[in-house]
C-alpha cells in the first residue's frame, strides 16, 4: 500500500498545478483588469496549498476513510434544502410580496448552518466514497489505465464543500469569446461585482461576475449548499478535468486555458465530456444512496391547462442565434440592447437572469448541453455515447480527441 501512496502524493502534486480557470492574452487589457480587481482577487495558489497539505496530512495518517454516513449526508442536504427555502422567504419579505420575521429566519438559517457545519468532514469523506467506488463498478479508474493495468483511481476524489469563489468573464462587444477569468472572492456583495464590471466595461470590452457551483481545484470546490444530486454531478464533473488534464484532451484544454493555444472547441469538448458523464455517475449514485427518491427529481411548473407552456431552452437558443447574427453584422448596439429586451421578457416569464450580454454567453455557451450554446459537439457528443458500450468506452474514444474535426470522424 505504501508504493500507492507515494504515486498518490505525486498525482496530487500534478493536479495542483492544473490550472482551475485560464485566460487568454489581450495585451494591455490582463494589467488594466488586474487593477480593478485586486481588492477581491482569490488567491488559488495559497488556497490549494493550504486545502492539499491537509489533505495529504489526512491521507498519510489513514484518516481518509469513513464509516457508512448516507443518514448524514441526507440530513445535510434536507437542511440546505431548509436553508434554500428560507432565504428565499427572506426575499419575499424584503421585496414586500411576504410578511414574516427577518430576525427570526436568519436565527433558523444560522442554527441549520450550525449544524450542517458540525456534519461536513463527514459528508465530504461520504460522498468522496460513493463517487470513488461508483466510478471503479464503471471501469473507470485513472487515465493511465489503457496503457498500464493499474486499478487504482487516480486522482484520488478529494472535495471541498464551501461557498466557491466568483468568477469575473470578461468577452470582446463585437464577439462571443471568453478572452479572460478571474477568479474572485467568495463573498461578494451585488455592489461589489457591479463596480468591477462596469470598471471593465469602461475599457469597452463585456463582463460578467458569476457565482460557480464548482471549481476544478484540488480538492475540488464544491457549492455546499445546493442539493444532492447537483452537488455529486459536480464532484463528478470537476473530478473528469482533473482525470482528462493526463489526456490529449485535457492537455490541449490546459493550453487553451493557460492562453498558450486557443481553441473554443476542445474547450466545449472538454467542459461538455466532463458534464455527460457527471450527469450519468450523479444517477447511478442516487439510485444506489438515496433509494425510493426519483433520480430527477425536480418540481413541477406546467401552467394550468390552456394557457401556453414557455420554452426556455428555445428562448435561450433562438436570443443566442439572433445575437450572433448581429454582432456578425457588426451591429454591437442592437444586439446589446436586444439581450435586454430578453433578460426582461425571460423575467416576466420566470426567469430572472441579473445581467445578459456577451460574457454571459461566453461563459455558459462552452457547455454544449447548455440553453446558451449553439453548437453541434453536444449532438455529436450524445451520438458518440449511444455508440459506446459503456461510459468506460465512451471515455476511452473521446480523451484522445485531439481536434473538434477528429471528433466528427468519429461520430458514425
Amino acid at each position: 500500500m505504501s508504493k500507492y501512496r507515494t504515486v498518490l502524493l505525486l498525482v496530487i502534486l500534478l493536479v495542483a498545478v492544473t490550472p482551475a480557470a485560464g485566460c487568454g492574452n489581450a495585451g494591455g487589457l490582463d494589467g488594466q483588469v488586474e487593477a480593478i480587481v485586486e481588492p477581491y482577487r482569490f488567491e488559488m495558489v495559497a488556497w490549494e496549498f493550504e486545502a492539499i497539505s491537509a489533505e495529504a496530512l489526512d491521507f498519510l495518517q489513514g484518516q481518509d476513510r469513513t464509516d457508512d454516513a448516507t443518514l448524514e449526508v441526507i440530513t445535510y442536504f434536507t437542511n440546505s434544502a431548509k436553508i434554500r427555502n428560507l432565504e428565499a422567504t427572506q426575499n419575499a419579505v424584503r421585496a414586500g410580496s411576504y410578511t414574516g420575521d427577518l430576525a427570526r429566519l436568519q436565527s433558523e438559517i444560522d442554527t441549520l448552518r450550525s449544524q450542517n457545519a458540525l456534519r461536513r468532514a463527514a459528508v465530504e469523506k461520504a460522498l468522496e466514497i460513493q463517487v470513488r467506488e461508483t466510478l471503479s463498478s464503471q471501469g473507470i479508474f485513472n487515465p493511465l489505465d489503457r496503457y498500464i493495468d493499474i486499478k487504482v483511481g487516480l486522482p484520488p476524489v478529494k472535495i471541498h464543500l464551501g461557498q466557491p469563489p466568483h468568477v469575473l468573464i470578461v468577452s470582446p462587444r463585437d464577439s462571443i469569446e471568453n478572452i479572460k477569468e478571474v477568479d474572485l472572492l467568495p463573498d461578494m456583495t451585488l455592489e461589489e461585482m457591479e463596480a468591477i464590471e462596469t470598471g471593465v466595461e469602461s475599457l469597452g470590452y463585456s463582463a460578467i461576475v458569476e457565482g460557480l457551483g464548482g471549481l476544478s481545484t484540488y480538492p475540488s470546490y464544491v457549492l455546499d449548499e445546493a442539493d444532492l444530486r447537483f452537488t455529486v454531478e459536480t464532484i463528478v464533473h470537476e473530478w473528469m478535468h482533473q482525470y482528462l488534464s493526463f489526456t490529449p484532451l485535457g492537455f490541449r484544454y490546459m493550453l487553451d486555458q493557460l492562453g498558450i493555444h486557443s481553441d473554443y472547441d476542445i474547450s466545449t469538448i472538454n467542459e461538455t465530456v466532463a458534464g455527460m458523464v457527471g450527469s450519468e455517475i450523479a444517477a447511478i449514485i442516487y439510485r444506489i444512496y438515496v433509494p425510493g427518491e426519483p433520480v430527477a427529481a425536480a418540481p413541477s411548473s406546467a401552467p394550468p391547462a390552456g394557457e401556453p407552456i414557455f420554452d426556455f431552452v428555445k428562448t435561450m437558443r433562438e436570443t443566442r442565434l439572433a445575437v450572433d447574427d448581429l454582432l456578425a453584422r457588426g451591429e454591437v448596439g442592437d444586439a446589446e440592447a436586444f439581450m435586454e429586451q430578453q433578460r426582461l421578457y425571460l423575467a416576466q416569464n420566470g426567469y430572472y437572469i441579473r445581467k445578459l450580454n456577451q460574457a454571459y454567453f461566453a461563459f455558459h455557451g462552452a457547455y454544449a448541453d447548455s440553453p446558451t450554446s449553439v453548437s453541434p459537439i453536444g449532438e455529436e457528443l450524445r451520438a458518440l455515447r449511444d455508440q459506446s458500450g459503456s461510459l468506460e468506452e465512451f471515455l476511452d474514444s473521446v480523451t484522445g480527441i485531439r481536434s473538434r474535426e477528429e471528433l466528427a470522424e468519429k461520430v458514425d
